[in-house]
């Protein structure tokens, strides 16, 4: 039943009676005193360094027509990324999620973009059932696929297969095709799994998996091997966040004065923004941030006093740091985060042509670089495709999945993880 136009109207006037005390708060001085007084450095409330400019703090500028018809800094450019078909719980008590990942590059390179890695992880409660793999071929070698038995718990098993299979496959692929890569690399995400590395935040169960199963420590150990393998080879690494919902620099900042907005992700909105004298959106120039180093979150795992969780680095630990800037285009009202780790972005050129380069790419494509586009495009499992694989799995298993009564009336139910 909708709703009658009584009921709109009566709940557009509780939605003015809202807006209007928002009217009231002004974020964008808010967020201007924070850009002005808390970020160089920013510390937490037990002293410790989370966030401290790289170089000079400072907002930039460039037209869009003007980057975009720049000579890139990068002549070539390789992207991935990977995709899933969503945590499906079966009758027969297991849950599971399967994970593609692939490469593309700019320009084209058909043979790699056929490669594929594909992981299955799977979850049951069944102590006596062991579902490790080993690695398969498929089309040809082009493509290779395993099964992998993910850790037991109590709660939580869709979360957990699908950060286990989607790292996984994104970690093996990138490692496996590393040595393509000639100019630039980027990620389709961050450069650490930070879906799982959130685990240690949002449950003790969770956390005690993290700590001590080998499977994830092992997902992210090849990210750190990543890191190392492109450092040995001097080509940079990056990674680009398109939809970023981190809020630890927020936190810190509520603790310490008035902090309105959800994310930092609105923070950021709101410094990069820039409006005429009659408060509309002026969309003729990118505008991005300086680079930060980053211990805040998930990146304090990583950070130079950080544990990585025990994993073995032959680096120096700071190299491995998170750093990153913000890019803003006013054209969509879209903020993107922009990370790779200290090692490539402690020298001040190498960070120019990073930046540059990738202003150049949102500019030109009004969006995420080409090689992520094209990577997202050859990973990604559409609702059809997902819909066929699992009832071909079912077939498999001889038993339906486990549905409810939303997924009778509404369709499957995605959780945002």
């Amino acid at each position: 039943m909708t709703l009658d136009p009584v009921h709109v109207d009566g709940i557009a006037k509780l939605a003015g009676q809202v807006g209007a005390t928002v009217e009231s708060s002004d974020q964008g001085a808010a967020a201007e005193e924070v850009w002005a007084n808390f970020l160089d450095p920013l510390y937490d409330t037990d002293g410790r360094e989370i966030l401290t400019p790289l170089g000079e703090q400072r907002r930039r500028k460039v037209p869009v027509a003007d980057i975009a018809l720049e000579e890139p800094p990068f002549p070539t450019q390789h992207g991935l990324d990977s995709g899933t078909i969503n945590p499906t719980t079966f009758k027969n008590g297991l849950v599971l999620d399967v994970a593609q990942a692939a490469m593309s590059a700019t320009p084209s390179d058909v043979d790699l973009h056929r490669g594929r890695t594909i992981i299955m992880a799977v979850h049951s409660n069944d102590t006596t059932l062991r579902f490790d793999g080993d690695w398969r071929a498929d089309d040809r070698g082009y493509a290779r696929r395993r099964v992998l038995d993910a850790p037991q718990v109590d709660r939580f098993e869709q979360r957990v297969v699908h950060a286990l299979a989607l790292y996984l496959a994104e970690s093996e692929h990138a490692l496996l095709n590393a040595d393509a890569v000639e100019d630039l690399f980027v990620l389709d995400g961050p450069i650490y799994p930070t879906g799982l590395l959130r685990w240690a935040d949002r449950d003790t169960e969770l956390a005690e998996v993290l700590a001590e199963d080998d499977r994830p420590k092992s997902v992210v150990g090849n990210y750190v091997e990543l890191v190392e393998r492109f450092v040995e080879r001097d080509v940079p690494l990056v990674g680009f966040v398109k939809n970023a919902s981190r809020k630890p620099l927020t936190r810190a900042v509520r603790k310490k004065t008035n902090a309105p907005w959800t994310s930092d992700t609105a923070f950021f909105r709101h410094v990069l923004e820039r409006r005429d004298d009659d408060g509309e959106r002026r969309d003729d120039a990118l505008t991005c941030t300086n680079w930060f180093r980053s211990r805040a979150g998930t990146d304090g795992t990583m950070a130079a006093d950080g544990d990585a969780l025990g994993i073995e680095r032959t680096l120096s630990s700071e190299l491995y740091e998170v750093t990153f800037f913000v890019c803003y285009d006013p054209r969509t009202d879209l903020v993107f985060r922009v990370e790779a780790p200290y090692a490539f972005t402690k020298d001040p050129d190498r960070r120019e042509r990073l930046t540059r380069q990738i202003l150049h790419d949102v500019a030109a494509e009004r969006g995420p670089p080409l090689a992520i586009a094209k990577a997202d495009e050859l990973a990604s499992i559409d609702r059809q495709g997902s819909e066929e694989l699992t009832r071909r799995i079912e077939r498999e298993f001889d038993v339906d999945r486990d549905s409810s009564y939303d997924d009778h009336r509404w369709g499957a139910v995605e959780e945002t993880f």
